[in-house]
């Protein structure tokens, strides 16, 4: 045979290609011997194709070949007789007259590539070049180069210029932990790879360019999630300067609704997006990211139940979740509920809840509890109607709103709420400037960098936890897609910000110098964002986890079972980089 291994790809042969010569080249995803026949099911990149091996000679070949081998195949395209419509190739098969090996496989495989069977992540993990090779996961890879591309193509539509910015950088305060790169030439200081280009980007506005934008990795050193990968993940990091909040929502609007649109077939949100401050958003929702598509909201009853005999509600925030239909459920719903609320995951002291049945009593749970003056409260004032059940929850405002939030979650899920092929968007504003930490001290709740609503004069005269900020979060389906802010370009006014959250100005010009010194010499106002791709990709290939959209991404664990990362090193690299460990048995 020639060197040329293919003159068509297995997945565009069909019935115009009869009678014709072809070469195809692919993996063995499937061979079955008939004795006088053998049937190759070859898989490429592009589909499957049907080879018929009748030649007594090549079946002894073939008889020695392994599924996912590599080979080569030489043969005359022919209309089948037993035709599968159900994929493009089903109404041909081509009869093989050469067969040659590319690349063996082993006979036994860790697990079969494109099995039904559920094989366990960290096996895929550590073979992840055949777990690549399964047709699901190959196309999310596919859709992923795709969904780029749709993104630097609106970009550059837009007007922003991409630009690299350091991966090897400074270590800076900015929410997550650092991953430090100690330094040979400079003993014993460390580079850190970059949270996000946060400081660059900036340093570009200042440099005088107009839009920026990259596909930017990012590095934090955070505990994995199913819609979090461990170590590095990548943005669609832009910033713009002479720029407003609005601006920004206006980019976003413009690129993030036209990528699902063109990527899915779901109905997608248009702009302008529902904004919902943060303050909002945490009573209604109890959290900052709301999935829209659940129809149930949280209500504050606190005052409905102030002169209640109920002790389990006095002195405390009492909020309710009415769930239209809700009384239909059985005892056992509720009981269920009642374990969810007060799991260690939720971590609830109990669920109070009633049912107001169709007949128009009060029943189960609290019923003894609703006196009709409250009922009629709760049925004039917060959309009781018959049929409904109702969710109680009482705590401290914070525990309440944030249990109410999970709560909220699971009751969606259990009863199938959620609308079904949609994607709601929303901008989540107004999140506070500072917030509490949990030794008590002033820190801030969002990004250091942001512009505080009000300027100096609010930092100067207000107190730090009623600041609110310039800053927002695009919210889809339940997920944070991007954090954005209008950036802090005053030097005054950053170091003011700082020394609130317990930082010198000589922390600032320390820890901040190439900003502090560039905000000298004529900042433009500038404002950016930066929607997380791997979460957009996830949703967009309808993947359960992140993993799922990432080529060779890192376990529950932050390991690298492909690779064998994180591991161990020589004393003489430790050496070049003047590091002595230190470690001692647990």
């Amino acid at each position: 045979m020639t060197n040329i291994y293919r003159t068509h790809n297995c997945g565009e042969l069909n019935i115009k290609n009869v009678n014709q010569e072809v070469k195809l080249a692919g993996w063995i995803q499937k061979i079955r011997n008939l004795g006088g026949m053998i049937f190759i099911d070859l898989r490429d990149e592009f589909g499957i194709t049907q080879i018929v091996v009748n030649d007594e000679g090549l079946q002894n070949i073939a008889k020695e070949y392994n599924t996912e081998s590599c080979i080569n195949v030489f043969g005359k395209v022919v209309e089948r007789s037993n035709k599968n419509l159900k994929i493009p190739t089903g109404e041909i098969e081509v009869i093989a007259s050469s067969l040659e090996i590319l690349g063996k496989c082993k006979n036994i495989l860790p697990f079969e590539v494109n099995s039904e069977q559920e094989v366990r992540e960290d096996l895929r993990l550590e073979y992840r070049y055949l777990d690549l090779r399964s047709e699901k996961l190959h196309n999310n890879i596919l859709l992923r180069s795709k969904i780029l591309k749709t993104f630097r193509d609106r970009m550059d539509e837009l007007g922003f210029t991409e630009v690299q910015t350091p991966i090897i950088a400074n270590s800076s305060p900015e929410g997550a932990r650092d991953y430090l790169v100690p330094s040979r030439l400079n003993p014993g200081e460390f580079y850190a790879l970059p949270q996000a280009p946060q400081q660059f980007k900036q340093l570009l506005m200042v440099s005088g360019f107009n839009k920026y934008y990259q596909i930017a990795p990012c590095f934090r050193d955070e505990d994995p999630r199913s819609d979090r990968a461990p170590g590095e993940f990548y943005q669609l990091d832009f910033e713009m300067s002479f720029a407003t909040q609005e601006d920004v929502f206006e980019v976003i609007e413009n690129v993030i609704p036209y990528t699902f649109e063109k990527h899915t077939n779901c109905k997608v949100d248009k702009g302008p997006f529902l904004r919902i401050p943060y303050n909002e958003a945490m009573e209604k929702y109890g959290i900052d990211k709301p999935d829209l598509r659940n129809p149930l909201v949280i209500q504050d009853v606190t005052k409905v139940f102030e002169n209640s005999d109920f002790n389990a509600f006095k002195n405390k925030t009492v909020k309710a979740i009415v769930v239209p239909n809700g009384a239909e459920q059985g005892r056992k719903f509720f009981d269920k509920m009642v374990d969810f609320a007060t799991s260690e995951e939720v971590g609830a002291k109990g669920l109070a809840w009633t049912k107001f049945e169709s007949d128009g009593t009060v029943q189960g749970g609290i019923a003894k509890f609703v006196t009709d003056d409250i009922r009629e409260k709760l049925e004039n004032d917060f959309n009781v109607s018959s049929n409904s059940a109702v969710f109680f929850i009482a705590d401290e405002l914070k525990k309440a709103q944030k249990i109410s939030g999970l709560i909220r979650i699971e009751l969606g899920n259990r009863l199938d709420l959620l609308e079904k092929d949609v994607f709601r968007m929303c901008f989540i504003v107004d999140f506070p400037m500072y917030e509490l930490s949990d030794e008590g001290t002033i820190d801030f709740n969002h990004n250091p960098f942001s512009m505080p609503q009000g300027g100096l004069e609010a930092l100067e005269n207000k107190n730090p936890l009623d600041i609110l900020a310039y800053q927002f979060d695009l919210v889809i389906n339940g997920y944070e897609i991007a954090s954005g802010a209008v950036r802090n370009h005053n030097p005054e006014i950053m170091v003011k910000a700082f020394e609130i959250a317990g930082y010198k100005e000589e922390d600032v010009e320390s820890r901040f110098g190439a900003l502090y010194n560039a905000f000298q010499y004529g900042t433009p106002p500038h404002a950016g964002a930066a929607p997380g791709i791997d979460r957009i990709i996830m949703l967009i290939a309808g993947a359960n986890n992140i993993r799922e959209v990432i080529a060779f991404p890192k376990n529950k664990k932050a390991r690298d079972l492909l690779m064998n990362s994180p591991s161990k090193v020589t004393e003489k690299q430790l050496e070049d980089v003047h590091i002595k460990l230190n470690l001692t048995n647990e």
